[in-house]
């Protein structure tokens, strides 16, 4: 099977490109370092109090980091070096479920770190270049547009001034 390995017209910049790849590195990096702290370091000082009701120990929210946080990020960047089209889309994935873990890490624990205000930073930075890796800016982003006229449709064309 051969791949199309030609640059479409909505290739992202670099730069962006280099971003996503910095971004989605560091979040797989730290979810695989909290996955071992979490598991094998016995939950890293973390007082077991504030999961309790929920998980017995960090074992398994360890192992919920690893492989659905971590994964997901490992997912992006092997579509990312793979020059797969489909790895902007897993980008942005990656960063909502990096959200999604801040949201139900904090609503199960009820507690706040600057650690959980960094990782939702670095998912939400990640989302959001993804989204503009899939073409979300606009070129030029200050254009216009001609003037909309009600019941025109897409395919009609430029409007035309009235006389």
């Amino acid at each position: 099977m051969q791949q199309d390995h030609a640059p479409s017209p909505g290739t992202p910049s670099r730069g962006l490109r280099i971003a996503l790849a910095v971004v989605a590195w560091f979040n797989v990096v730290s979810a695989l370092i909290g996955m071992v702290g979490l598991t094998i370091g016995g939950g890293m000082g973390i007082p077991l109090e504030w999961i309790d009701g929920v998980f017995d120990s960090y074992f398994w929210p360890g192992v919920i980091l690893g492989v659905v946080v971590g994964g997901s990020q490992a997912l992006a960047l092997v579509a990312y070096y793979r020059r797969y089209r489909l790895a902007w889309g897993l980008q942005a994935a990656a960063g909502l479920v990096m959200l999604i873990w801040i949201f139900v890490e904090i609503a199960l624990m009820l507690v706040w770190s600057p650690l959980h205000g960094l990782y939702f930073v670095t998912g939400l930075i990640q989302t959001v270049l993804a989204v503009l890796a899939l073409g979300a800016w606009p070129r030029p982003f200050l254009g216009r547009v001609a003037a909309w006229k009600p019941g025109a449709t897409a395919s009609a064309g430029p409007s035309q001034p009235e006389s």
